[in-house]
């Protein structure tokens, strides 16, 4: 009989080379998808925080020229005021500081005539400076202007020291009140390029301040706003102080105007939001605003109508002092602003300006 030969199995054979290619495939096509899976994952974090981020620059943007927008109006004469006037007068500038002025068209309008609210269509970037990120080529400013209640100026009494210029005031705490006021050069008193707006012998004027001390303010001519003509005819200190002598005192608040614009920093930043207040240095508020939009709801006193989203009321003739409600769109870009990473996001609001006219929309 015949042997039959069983042939043992190897059981230490490994992959063939067909085998580990493919494993490697599959790996790496595993590997591929976790690595964009989580690149997905970092890219829509990314995108929610720059999302995050940009809505906070627009909230903080609207936030604060809401608050003051309003106030616009707040403690003006009812109709607001005429600046210095007739002969020898020239026009008065909002915008500026000692520096130099910051927005391309900065005097009053209508015979410079200081009212709660001006309007500055396609007027709101520095410099006349080109923002290209933006959707719309068209910027906005606006300035709004209103007395200041914080610091107890009425609580003194301004003296002028001549009854023949309206140059410079005496100032002394008033005894009837107590406690007596903080000094005018305390913190968040008064510093030099606030207005003052004074009223005594039946006129009101404003000045702004070009020095001062514990005991006086000084309305020196060439000042930064063009405020203190005191060779003007007419809208000036020199005409309350020719009214009410050396001997009465008159009454003063400070007044804010606050202009609202954006600039184009140098090196390549992306746009601003800039607030500058009377003749003091402008200051940033929101960073990433690239573009600046407003509206007005204003009251027709022609034919009683309201009109509503007006772009440029001073264009078609229509008064500030009736403008009723403040309409306004801010747009920003995120702080990445290129590639997948980048978004530009609208925030629009209204705020009424309550301190303006009044129409009684029920008669």
């Amino acid at each position: 009989m015949g042997r039959t030969i069983m042939k043992k199995q190897n059981s230490k054979l490994g992959f063939t080379l067909l085998e580990l290619m493919v494993a490697m495939a599959l790996g790496l096509i595993v590997m591929a998808a976790m690595a964009s899976l989580f690149k997905t994952g970092m890219d829509a974090t990314m995108r929610v925080t720059q999302r995050a981020e940009t809505q906070a620059n627009m909230r903080a943007a609207i936030d604060i020229m809401a608050k003051d927008i309003s106030l616009a109006g707040a403690g003006l004469p009812t109709g607001g005021i005429q600046l210095p006037a007739g002969t020898g007068s020239s026009a008065s500038k909002y915008g500026c500081d000692a520096a130099s002025c910051h927005l391309p068209t900065n005097t009053y309008p209508t015979g410079n005539y200081m009212y709660g609210i001006l309007p500055g269509y396609n007027n709101g970037v520095e410099a006349n400076a080109t923002i290209t990120a933006a959707s719309s080529r068209i910027n906005d400013s606006v300035t709004v202007i209103y007395a200041d209640y914080n610091f107890p100026l009425w609580e003194f009494n301004l003296n002028f020291t001549s009854a023949t210029s309206g140059a410079a005031v005496t100032v002394a705490a008033n005894p009837s009140y107590n406690p007596a006021p903080p000094a005018i050069t305390s913190a968040g008193g008064i510093q030099v390029g606030d207005l003052i707006m004074i009223s005594g012998g039946g006129y009101v004027g404003v000045g702004e301040v070009t020095a001062l001390t514990n005991a006086s303010m000084a309305f020196a001519n060439l000042d930064p706003l063009n405020i203190n003509q005191d060779g003007a005819q007419s809208g000036n200190l020199k005409a309350i102080a020719a009214a009410v002598g050396t001997g009465t005192s008159v009454t003063a608040y400070r007044l804010f105007a606050v202009t609202y614009y954006l600039t184009v920093p140098a090196a390549g930043q992306t746009p601003r939001l800039m607030r500058q207040v009377n003749g003091l240095a402008p200051v940033p508020v929101a960073d990433d605003i690239i573009n600046l939009q407003f509206a007005f709801d204003v009251y027709n006193s022609t034919n009683g109508a309201l009109d509503a989203n007006q772009a440029n009321p001073l264009g078609v003739s229509e008064s500030p002092n009736n403008i009723q409600k403040v309409n306004m769109v801010v747009m920003a870009q995120s702080i990445l602003n290129s590639g997948r990473n980048s978004q530009n996001m609208y925030l629009a609001t209204s705020v009424s300006a309550r301190n303006m006219t009044f129409r009684n929309r029920y008669q």
